[in-house]
């Protein structure tokens, strides 16, 4: 009995995790059709994650002083 009820908590705490890890495949899926279907999404990605820039453009970084 003890063994039931204990694979029945870990069962629940399973689903829970799978639950989340759907709503994270989903919100991922969402991010890859918008890249796919917009090149201005890619760009602005590459451009804010990566720090890319066009070729032929200036970057300037403004550094404070401490």
């Amino acid at each position: 009995m003890r063994d039931l009820l204990y694979t029945k908590k870990k069962l629940t705490q399973q689903l829970a995790i799978n639950d989340q890890l759907k709503l994270h495949n989903e919100k991922l899926l969402l991010q890859i059709k918008r890249m796919q279907n917009s090149q201005d999404a890619a760009e602005s990605r590459a451009r804010n994650e990566l720090g890319m820039i066009k070729k032929d453009e200036i970057f300037y970084q403004v550094v404070r002083a401490s």
